[in-house]
């Protein structure tokens, strides 16, 4: 690109030349982002948090179609404009400003790369130690921390990860193509033959109370199930849970030609596939319940029961699979983009990527996803609240949509705001991110279901300053009017 500022501009951050994904890749990166092992056990408690069917389709229902609002309103500028996120970014945050919230997700996404890469090795841990001599194996032999055979899948599957993106986006959307469908023909067969086993199908899950509050109680859901405090709560939490994404969804939707691609893989990846695949997880739930006597939320769990290797091996896959899916789309396209965006004249997408899996690698020892390091990385992730209702207003409400994409690889250009900063933004960021994220985390001083809401408070307060202050003089913005 002709004038731009060297630090700005590599070939992976321009604007997308070639737009080949179709509504069907479009539709994947929903089946890749949503199909995992934590997709699958939120999907599952939220559905048995409804009380009932009816219940579950206005709860999931309602807040799916929010869901495809906000992704439909980032994709539309990713089409527009042709550029990732962290580009996208910097017409509202400056252009050296954009790395603060290009980074603040690449974080999020490292901590998360790492903890789904485990979760899709704990699969084939599962599917291994039916094997006498392998659970023998597993439990007397330990490294780092970790039971050998555990480490031994964990890198395999961290390794597999790797030449998956070997080859850039094309391979990532190729992957998306296969493994999308391939995660739903084997979610059906399992959840058809539990259905089968327990004697017919039912909605009606007959779980204690008690005893499905203590189960589902990572989904941070509180209330009565079926209450409409519960409902609120299944609704918000399942609209918070792709706070990532409504972020850097631009990074996908800029490889389409039209904004009608991106609204029909949308209509049918987001509401028409979520309230599908929780259908699938609950019913398959219910059904694991009936026949073996537990509630197994966890997808591993209900495999580790079954009697024919076959099905426990298929199951295997399936949520290995589905797992690297949504690595790969959640928390390896988007560092790749963000890191690169640091340093874009050292570091490549391919680049940007490596680090991503060299430091989830770096932290599995210490496997922070599975103690309170959760709570630091929600900590983070609600600043993502902020980040969002900034890139909306600023991309809708005052600069009206047209954006000067060359700019936004210039120094001097329109974005230089402050020194490449833009202070309404920072100011935004830094108080939405003080009452969604940090207060309520160290401090008692919000109600108890304040956390489970943070991140609209976080789009609120985030949106609703930066407005007003991007329309004062010392901070006037290059698109402000009045």
């Amino acid at each position: 690109m002709e004038n731009a500022t060297r630090g700005l501009y590599n070939e992976d951050l321009a604007p997308a030349r070639e737009r080949t994904w179709g509504a069907f890749s479009i539709f994947n990166v929903w089946t890749s982002d949503v199909h995992s092992l934590w997709g699958y056990y939120l999907a599952a408690s939220l559905f048995l948090l409804c009380g009932s069917f009816t219940n579950f389709l206005i709860a999931i229902g309602l807040s799916s179609l929010v869901i495809f609002a906000i992704m439909n309103l980032i994709g539309y500028a990713g089409v527009k404009t042709g550029v990732p996120y962290p580009v996208l970014a910097r017409a509202s945050f400056g252009v050296w400003g954009a790395n603060l919230p290009a980074l603040v997700r690449a974080v999020v996404a490292c901590f998360w790369y790492g903890a789904q890469t485990a979760a899709a090795s704990w699969a084939i841990v599962a599917l291994l130690t039916r094997n006498e001599a392998l659970l023998e194996f597993h439990q007397t032999s330990h490294m780092l921390g970790h039971s050998t055979l555990d480490v031994i899948c964990f890198v395999v599957v961290w390794a597999l990860q790797l030449l998956i993106i070997q080859n850039g986006m094309e391979t990532v959307r190729k992957f998306q193509d296969w493994a999308g469908p391939a995660v739903w023909i084997a979610m059906l067969v399992l959840a058809i033959g539990l259905v089968v086993k327990a004697g017919g199908f039912s909605l009606d899950h007959g779980i204690a109370p008690d005893l499905l509050l203590e189960k589902t109680r990572d989904a941070g859901v509180s209330g009565e199930p079926g209450s409409v405090s519960a409902l609120m709560a299944v609704g918000a939490t399942w609209i918070t849970y792709f706070a990532a994404l409504y972020l850097n969804f631009c990074d996908f939707s800029r490889y389409a030609p039209s904004k009608a691609v991106v609204r029909k893989g949308n209509l049918w990846g987001l509401p028409v596939n979520l309230i599908l695949f929780s259908l699938v997880a609950g019913v398959t739930t219910i059904a694991a319940y009936q026949v073996y006597g537990e509630v197994l939320l966890h997808p591993e769990q209900i495999s580790a029961k079954f009697d024919s290797w076959f099905l426990a091996l298929l199951a295997a896959l399936t949520f290995a699979v589905a797992t690297l899916g949504i690595n790969v789309v959640a928390n390896f396209v988007s560092p790749a983009f963000d890191i690169s965006n640091a340093f874009p004249h050292k570091i490549s997408f391919k680049g940007g990527g490596y680090i991503t899996a060299v430091i989830a690698l770096c932290l599995y020892p210490f496997a922070p996803w599975e103690g309170n390091a959760a709570v630091f990385v929600n900590a983070i992730g609600a600043i993502m609240g902020p980040l969002l209702g900034i890139i909306l207003v600023d991309y809708y409400l005052i600069a009206k949509g047209q954006i000067q994409v060359a700019d936004l690889y210039r120094e001097d250009g329109a974005y230089q705001y402050h020194r490449g900063w833009n202070l309404a933004a920072l100011i935004a960021t830094i108080i939405g991110g003080l009452f969604c994220s940090i207060l309520p985390h160290l401090t008692d001083w919000f109600p108890p279901w304040w956390g489970t809401y943070g991140w609209f408070f976080g789009v609120a307060i985030g949106a609703g300053l930066y407005y007003p202050l991007s329309r004062m003089p010392v901070m006037r913005h290059p698109h402000a009017h009045g």
